[in-house]
């Protein structure tokens, strides 16, 4: 008696069987992979559908369909935080302006209490050479600003005919200079005709208020000198040295317009 084999199908008949059941409803098409859907079989043993990067599944179960979505990306904003340094220069420059509040509350102060004494020592003042020395200060805040462009356009140095950081830098350091320089030629003028810090109280209120603003001025060229130093010793100009630039420049208008209202007080109010 001959064996019997059982007929094994056909690519083309597994095909043809395929298509009878999906004419017959009994077998649904499976969908390709798409974005934002589940992968074909991922899925876990009590049934909950795992993530499996963006895909899309669509499967059948007794001939019902089953559709799942997952949006596996979630729209998160991009917030540009403040730069901490320049945040903490400014906080830092809030407690210098209750310091100097608290010198310009002591110089009103004693003023009050003496109206004749101040009347007497302010004639003494040269109010044209302060002035000058005023504005000599002021421009100096422009040419810091002006560094502080170059930094932000990432040029430390001279280029094509444009001054860079360094450059400014230099200048602003300079005329800084001249009114230190100037404000130490006042003090020389007021010693001269007697007045000095233990005197009478109009000195100790003048020389308390500008000296302490002299320094600071002072702790600023030092500050210039450091950052210069810093863009000569780096290799590449990068965003912490434009940071750099911007807080020391900060500091710097800081002490121009403390000064400003010091002149305004002492120089012109009467």
């Amino acid at each position: 008696m001959l064996p019997t084999f059982e007929r094994v199908p056909t690519a083309t008949a597994a095909q043809n069987h395929r298509n009878h059941l999906m004419n017959r409803g009994l077998l649904v098409r499976e969908q390709p992979p798409q974005h934002g859907r589940l992968a074909p079989g991922n899925h876990r043993k009590n049934g909950a559908p795992t993530r499996s990067g963006n895909a899309h599944q669509t499967f059948s179960h007794n001939g019902g369909v089953t559709t799942t979505t997952m949006n596996t990306k979630s729209a998160v904003p991009s917030v540009k935080r403040p730069n901490i340094v320049a945040v903490g220069t400014i906080v830092w420059l809030g407690s210098e302006v209750m310091f100097f509040a608290g010198l310009f509350a002591i110089y009103f102060t004693l003023r009050a209490m003496n109206p004749e004494l101040w009347d007497n020592q302010t004639a003494k003042h040269n109010f044209t050479f302060a002035l000058i020395n005023t504005l000599i200060l002021v421009a100096s805040s422009f040419t810091a600003q002006a560094g502080v462009f170059a930094a932000e356009r990432m040029q430390p140095r001279k280029a094509n005919g444009k001054w860079g950081t360094i450059e400014w830098f230099y200048l602003t350091f300079f005329l800084g200079a001249i009114f230190v320089a100037g404000q130490s030629y006042e003090y020389a003028e007021f010693v001269s005709h007697g007045i000095t810090f233990g005197s009478d109280p109009y000195g100790s209120a003048f020389y308390m208020t500008t000296g302490f603003h002299g320094i600071h001025v002072s702790l600023g060229l030092v500050a210039f000198l450091l950052v210069i130093g810093r863009f000569y010793a780096v290799k590449n100009f990068t965003q912490k040295e434009e940071t750099t630039a911007v807080v020391v420049s900060y500091y710097w208008h800081f002490v121009d317009i403390v000064w400003i209202i010091l002149f305004i007080i002492i120089y012109v109010l009467k």
